[in-house]
């Protein structure tokens, strides 16, 4: 900055201060209002508590993490739920701000990765307004800014790429959604920032492609607006979905073998998880239009004139009442149903979406529900679940089932045995799954306690479902008794969750 020439004549602190004012005049952008998409980022500070898989008593020490927010409309900041899943404690901190704001988590999806936050002090959001929302998908190739705060510094940073890629993907079992692929630049941090075209928000950035090079998604608005009216009531219902398996029309001797001419398009159903409900598709049907939408031999819809997506996407946008209106050929007729389409998938081994696993302890015994946190910690090594396979666990083997009457769930043994004399000789039942209890087989983990609190025989008799297991074998009225003194000397509050607890705690069956 040149000097004035006057400023000489000044004394010399009278100097200093017009030698400041000039300079703030003279910056670039000095008062200035602050960036309105600036404006609606924040960085998001979790501390999680996570479930301990082989100590369901317990959680694991807190960790730190930290991610991007969004405001939206509703004094709401929208992010994504695996930066606030099983959070104990919930910050926000907006741009260029010294000071982080409470919040907690209002509403959570863990399978399309969405998470909504209020923020204690609603004043925020006077001087914060909401992010303007595009009401359409972008077009491949447009211009894309990735907001957030990714590993690295701690100021907001923003990266420039293109939209790559849009296509309809499983998010995880049983949710699948649209997803934009761009390449700017999305690395830790980055989830929960918002992707902006045109100065308007297109999707939110919730993960990037392991090792490769400028693949990052973010989940489009559509998927989004979804999702905000799904939890409108405060709670998240799901999605609806087919869950039935299908195969491409496109092999020749396929196409002879169903008796269908070249004018048939469509996608075959291989299975549907309902198929004795009313109105269900069946084995060797072709599905060949969704609502009024053609799809072809690949199970592809266009969507626009550059835009071809699964058939699977129009099923969130025309299901009514859960159900979803198809044309199929089947046996050479076209028919015209209304096939349910569910929100939920039940799982033998489900996802634990969230909350802590329920357990309880007799004894020296752990035992809780299988999920698939669980299963993941126990096939996560190669060996190991190389040899849970040759010995038939159903933690393997039954991975993707649906629970029935006789099943409802799995029953494991999660840890070893406590320390205790009344376990001697016997070897290491972790990962174990429960097959009966003195001759009656285990359907849940909430049958296990009630059989165990029915029990009036002297021993109590384990068996477990895989090939060269123990068979464990205690006496009754011991075992009752060790408990609380393994309670005691191992530290555990209690002896059930709070659920299994007062099923403990119940009257015994006549």
């Amino acid at each position: 900055m040149r000097t004035h020439r006057w400023l000489s004549f000044l004394p010399a602190p009278a100097r200093l201060a017009a030698l400041l004012a000039c300079a703030t005049l003279a910056a670039p952008g000095a008062g200035a209002a602050t960036d309105p998409l600036e404006n609606g980022v924040v960085k998001v500070f979790t501390t999680m508590r996570l479930p301990d898989p082989h100590k369901p008593w317990a959680k694991q020490a807190p960790s730190e993490v930290t991610g991007s927010g969004v405001v939206i409309e509703g004094n709401r900041i929208l992010t994504n739920a695996h930066v606030v899943l099983y959070a104990s404690q919930v910050q926000i901190q907006a741009n260029q701000a010294g000071d982080k704001l409470s919040a907690s988590v209002v509403a959570i999806a863990p399978g399309i990765d969405l998470a909504v936050l209020k923020v204690d002090d609603p004043a925020f959001f006077k001087t914060h307004p909401p992010v303007p929302r595009a009401s359409r998908l972008p077009e491949i190739k447009d211009a894309v800014l990735a907001y957030g705060y990714p590993t690295g510094g701690s100021a907001l940073s923003i990266t420039k790429g293109i939209v790559s890629r849009i296509e309809f993907v499983s998010y995880g079992y049983p949710t699948s959604g649209l997803r934009i692929q761009i390449d700017a630049a999305i690395n830790p941090g980055n989830s929960g920032g918002p992707a902006i075209a045109d100065s308007q928000m297109i999707g939110l950035a919730f993960s990037h492609l392991g090792e490769a090079q400028n693949i990052g998604y973010i989940i489009p608005n559509e998927e989004i607006e979804l999702f905000l009216k799904d939890v409108a009531d405060g709670r998240y219902d799901g999605k609806p979905g087919l869950r039935a398996e299908l195969q491409t029309l496109e092999n020749p001797a396929l196409r002879d073998f169903l008796h269908l001419d070249k004018s048939v398009s469509g996608i075959v159903v291989r299975r549907d998880y309902r198929m004795d409900q009313p109105g269900g598709l069946k084995q060797w049907d072709v599905i060949t239009r969704i609502a009024d939408t053609p799809v072809d031999d690949q199970g592809m819809i266009k969507l626009g004139d550059n835009l071809r997506v699964s058939f699977l996407y129009l099923v969130q946008t025309v299901a009514r009442d859960d159900k979803v209106p198809l044309t199929v050929v089947r046996s050479g007729k076209t028919l015209s149903l209304q096939v349910p389409a569910a929100k939920d998938a039940p799982l033998l081994i489900p996802d634990t979406k969230g909350a802590y696993p329920p357990y309880f302890i007799y004894g020296p015994l752990v035992f809780s529900a299988a999920n698939s946190t669980f299963a993941a910690s126990m096939t996560g090594n190669a060996q190991v679940a190389a040899l849970l396979s040759f010995l038939g666990s159903p933690l393997v083997t039954r991975r993707g089932d649906a629970p029935g009457v006789d099943r409802q769930e799995l029953v494991v043994v999660t840890s070893p045995f406590f320390p205790h004399k009344v376990a001697k000789g016997y070897g290491n039942p972790g990962g174990s799954v429960v097959y009966s209890v003195n001759g009656t087989r285990i359907r849940s983990l909430k049958h296990l306690v009630e059989t165990l609190r029915d029990l009036k025989d002297e021993y109590v008799v384990f068996e477990f479902e895989h090939r060269e297991s123990e068979v464990l074998v205690f006496p009754r009225k011991e075992l009752v008794a060790s408990t609380e003194e393994i309670l005691t000397d191992n530290g555990v509050r209690a002896q059930a969750s709070p659920e299994l607890l007062s099923v403990w705690n119940g009257t015994p069956a006549k």
